[in-house]
């Protein structure tokens, strides 16, 4: 087991989780119907414009009891500055200072998931200047320090420089970076390099939907077909067994089952660097 795979399940974050974007009124339901296929792991935000994160609290809610405790699950959600919001339906003050936001936000939060502590408060994106960068974090350590957060976490953040200046400013160092991957940004190679050698656990989400290109590959339906997988599989095999924590958000049962069933085979070396090759662009 690799450092950061090691690192993950030391603090309990799954090795996949289920993605809330986008699913609106179905977001209950779904995030029920993925705890009872066997997600441990669950992803929002509280940015109404994309998330019902009130969704992702009552189709938690519904899988409580009957042996299933809070602690069993990882629920992690972001704090989304006013640049990512609806200005309809932004969840705090607006006007407020950044820190205050962060601490409306955060109070919204434990109650749409109906909980009093957070596994993980993930800055959604970097401010426009990194002195508020610094402000938000600052807020979001002190809800770490009191003890409402267990982790912080950033995402949508693809320079390095900017990601090496807030770790360095950081009092609590970022447990968890959570971007898009694709090629577009070069799979963030050089970030994810990053992550490994400062303990941070990388995330992936828009995984598949952005490699259409990897997952038709021969390559990858040949070693879909050898192992008897299907190709998205495949790749979310390699990327766990490559320190990724990858994002679903799948609707369909079959494809919860197939997602949680990558757990039961392993690729080989080879096979690994023939992905690699892939990725190399």
């Amino acid at each position: 087991m690799s450092g950061i795979a090691a690192l993950a399940e030391r603090i309990g974050v799954p090795g996949i989780l289920y993605g809330t974007a986008w699913k609106k009124a179905d977001t209950g339901p779904l995030v029920t119907l993925a705890i009872e296929h066997g997600f441990r792991g669950i992803d929002t935000a509280c940015q109404p414009k994309h998330y019902d994160e009130a969704g992702v609290g009552a189709g938690v809610a519904a899988c409580l009891g009957a042996g299933l405790k809070r602690a069993d699950l990882y629920l992690q959600t972001k704090f989304t500055p006013v640049s990512g919001q609806d200005p309809r339906t932004v969840p705090y003050d607006a006007g407020a200072p950044l820190s205050e936001q962060v601490a409306q936000s955060f109070a919204a939060s434990l109650r749409n998931l109906r909980t009093d502590y957070l596994d993980c408060l993930v800055l959604h994106s970097p401010l426009a200047t990194r002195e508020q960068t610094q402000v938000v974090w600052r807020a979001i350590e002190g809800l770490v320090d009191a003890g409402g957060v267990r982790r912080p976490g950033l995402s949508n953040c693809y320079s390095l420089e900017e990601l090496d200046a807030l770790y360095r400013n950081a009092r609590i160092k970022p447990s968890v970076l959570q971007n898009r991957f694709h090629a577009d940004t070069g799979y963030d190679h050089e970030i994810r390099a990053f992550c490994r050698d400062h303990g941070i656990i990388y995330q992936s989400f828009w995984t598949l939907t952005a490699n259409a290109r990897v997952l038709s590959s021969a390559q990858v339906r040949k070693l879909a077909s050898r192992y008897g997988r299907t190709p998205a599989q495949v790749l979310f095999r390699y990327l766990t067994q490559s320190d990724v924590v990858p994002l679903t958000g799948t609707a369909s049962a079959a494809h919860m089952r197939e997602d949680l069933s990558i757990f039961d085979f392993e690729l080989t070396a080879v096979d690994r660097d023939s992905i690699r090759v892939l990725l190399a662009v």
